[in-house]
């Protein structure tokens, strides 16, 4: 039998982990939540509130905790189901742990005559389980659609993502291609071995640039690549370009997204550097604190009145997508004028290579 690609295996399990402590704990939230609510909505007479919401408490906890736990152990075989049949398992798994949970807390009570004194529970075990079978197939239903739509949607984002990165790594200015090869062919007369050097760097720099595989690398190699797109920008624009660079205290086997640092630099320069007669200094500086790291591009403004152009924002607006897929909510991207500087700043938090 053959068996299904990976990517699409990995593509249907849509639920969250319920085997994570943060999933427990918002499982924990929601029940209290609920039986607070259904306890103060009945308000009974026959029984007092606490007495009422410790017993509604009780029922929606083992509930929905024996139904993580069932999901959670039924996560590696759901994964390898579509999702019509992985669904039709979650919803048959929960109705049934719903049914023996009810019948079992029906029993429970009125072993110990408690029936009469919670309206939550009916006259008969078999009219609870099936009130409780009902509503739970209802709320399973909408809540396996809810996460559904939402595990498409952010699929359907990164597929947008990537192709956004595929048109970034594609996108290679006409004029820099052209501009290099054009102080490649003058260095070949006056300096040989530093012209071999620049064929290397735009070899490596165009490796870089066009690798579909570079998703996410070492932080030291996004800073190397930056530092080979300098080094070509250099040889053009000599003395009038200046990369001062601020990152020793950045930790070098930190991931990045691909393509992260050097369309940064390259912005300031083409924005920063090249307008003005007398060029001036890019400054990129570092920072790792507290788990955090944070990057810093400066670049003077070549006028008041200077127009961010298309480039530029499509590089920054890929840059903080492809940030918050990462990493989430935990990373930030910013960029604007200050003063007579442009300045973009990303943060986002540590995570290691694999070794």
């Amino acid at each position: 039998m053959k068996p299904a690609p990976a990517p699409a295996e990995a593509r249907q399990l849509y639920l969250p982990n319920f085997c994570s402590a943060s999933s427990v704990l918002a499982i924990v939230t929601i029940c209290e939540i609920t039986a607070l609510l259904l306890a103060l909505a009945r308000n009974a007479g026959a029984i007092d509130f606490w007495s009422d919401l410790g017993l509604t408490s009780m029922f929606l906890l083992w509930i929905a905790l024996c139904g993580a736990g069932a999901l959670c152990a039924l996560r590696n075989h759901l994964a390898t189901r579509t999702v019509a049949v992985g669904s039709a398992i979650v919803l048959g798994t929960t109705v049934l742990l719903v049914s023996i949970i009810s019948w079992a807390a029906w029993r429970f009570l009125n072993a110990n005559g408690w029936l009469s004194e919670d309206p939550m529970f009916a006259s008969s075990a078999g009219t609870f389980m099936l009130r409780n079978a009902g509503i739970t197939f209802v709320v399973t239903a909408l809540a396996l659609r809810y996460f559904y739509v939402m595990h498409e949607w952010r699929h359907n984002v990164e597929l947008q993502a990537r192709a956004r990165v595929h048109a970034l790594q594609a996108r290679i200015r006409p004029h820099f291609l052209f501009n290099s090869m054009n102080t490649i062919a003058a260095l070949t007369r006056s300096n040989p071995a530093r012209a071999e050097e620049a064929v290397h760097d735009l070899a490596d720099l165009f490796r870089a640039n066009l690798n579909e595989k570079r998703n996410q690398i070492a932080l030291s190699e996004e800073i190397e690549v930056a530092r080979t797109y300098q080094r070509m920008e250099q040889l053009r624009l000599g003395d009038r370009l200046r990369v001062d660079w601020k990152v020793d205290s950045l930790p070098s086997g930190a991931l990045v997204p691909g393509l992260t640092l050097q369309p940064l630099l390259e912005n300031a320069i083409y924005h920063g550097i090249e307008p003005r007669p007398d060029g001036g200094a890019v400054t990129v500086t570092g920072e790792f604190n507290k788990g955090m790291i944070t990057i810093v591009v400066r670049n003077p403004l070549p006028a008041a009145n200077l127009t961010m152009r298309d480039g530029n924002r499509l590089a920054l607006a890929n840059i903080k997508e492809r940030m918050e897929l990462m990493y989430g909510e935990s990373s930030t991207v910013k960029a604007g004028r200050f003063d007579e500087e442009y300045i973009v700043t990303l943060r986002f938090p540590f995570s290691e290579t694999a070794k």
